[in-house]
């Protein structure tokens, strides 16, 4: 059974601030899969989940690199995904990241349904979509999984308990 919050974000700071308060929540071996259109903010909300884990460097874009790996202050490393111009299910492989999450890194992937099928099936999904004003976002976070279902509760009420549907 998947449990789904809806959020609306007003721009790309409160799009960071949604992913910061998520980062309270993660912990070493979450996979986060985040889908949206191109623009759309999957780079603003990892940016705001990286600040709050206290990363140094600058979260940017991983997409000719497809992987960024970044140590935090909470103890785990947050591996930066972008696998949009990856077009086989072998290359998500190639790059590792079902390994390093057993090893305890915490997974951000942009363009995650592509990279679903070589991960597990326990993770908590993240859409961003456009709203009706320029700067505003939909975010829609389903969790799948058990290891998320006993932990969305804490997950909506960080990001501020919009509307839990289940």
């Amino acid at each position: 059974m998947s449990e789904r919050l809806v959020l609306t974000s007003s721009g790309p700071s409160q799009t960071q601030e949604f992913g910061a308060r998520l980062a309270g929540r993660l912990r070493g071996g979450d996979i986060v899969l985040l889908d949206g259109d191109l623009g759309a903010g999957k780079t603003t909300f990892i940016q705001g989940v990286g600040r709050a884990l206290g990363v140094d460097d600058v979260v940017t874009s991983p997409t000719f690199t497809l992987v960024r790996d970044y140590p935090t202050a909470a103890g785990f490393h947050l591996l930066h995904a972008d696998v949009y111009r990856l077009e086989r299910l072998q290359e998500v492989l190639d790059l590792a990241l079902p390994e390093q999450v057993e090893e305890g890194a915490c997974a951000l992937i942009e363009w995650g349904e592509r990279a679903a099928a070589a991960l597990a099936p326990d993770y908590l999904s993240v859409r961003l979509d456009y709203g009706q004003a320029d700067t505003e976002r939909v975010l829609t976070l389903d969790a799948v999984g058990p290891r998320w279902a006993g932990r969305f509760d804490g997950v909506a009420a960080a990001l501020e308990g919009r509307q839990v549907t289940r």
